[in-house]
């Protein structure tokens, strides 16, 4: 029985596979952001999966806490996955705070050349904090939520993201625009214009 390779399934999805790995603070925006490029990339009929921090932690990682350690699990299990998915030739969108930049270096490295698209979704931790629609952050300021990034945990800005995002100044259907465009212009999806 011949082995199907990732080359083969990407051609008959009609797409190349890669992942989309949203970085920054919690309430940045890159859940929002993930959830509506995902849209837009299906109603395109192209063949993608989201993998968001909060619904990973649910099933896969609901063993974890938020220790340095048990984050670094997290998002060594996160990149395992969407590597997965992305042999099976989805590109795969992945919203994850991922605080250190060992951590998504490492994730990096999972992929082959091209494949890890690393978007910083630059929010200032101020816009953050007001935005904070779980109140996680009135919560780690009052100290009922220890080690949370941002307050009491660093989140290290990523030094060479594929592209940053400033969606404190842009709406989302631009970030997803963006996004768009840069998938197009590398060659993981159709150019194809708008319905």
């Amino acid at each position: 029985m011949r082995e199907i390779s990732k080359a083969e399934r990407a051609r008959a999805l009609g797409q190349k596979p890669c992942v989309v790995w949203l970085t920054g603070l919690s309430a940045a925006g890159k859940s929002s952001i993930a959830s509506s490029l995902q849209s837009t990339l299906f109603n395109r009929g192209l063949h993608c999966y989201l993998l968001d921090g909060d619904t990973v932690r649910t099933g896969l990682s609901r063993d974890l806490g938020y220790s340095d350690a048990d984050r670094q699990e997290h998002i060594r299990r996160v990149g395992e996955l969407a590597r997965l998915l992305v042999d099976a030739g989805l590109i795969v969108l992945v919203a994850l705070i991922s605080p250190f930049r060992a951590e998504r270096r490492a994730a990096r490295a999972l992929f082959e050349p091209g494949e890890f698209i690393e978007v910083f979704v630059d929010t200032p931790l101020d816009v953050c904090e007001q935005r904070d629609p779980k109140g996680l952050y009135r919560r780690a300021r009052a100290g009922q939520v220890p080690l949370f990034t941002g307050i009491d945990s660093p989140y290290e800005i990523p030094e060479n993201p594929e592209v940053v995002l400033a969606a404190n100044e842009t709406g989302i259907d631009d970030c997803v625009a963006r996004l768009v465009e840069f998938l197009q212009r590398r060659g993981n999806i159709p150019l194809r214009d708008e319905p």
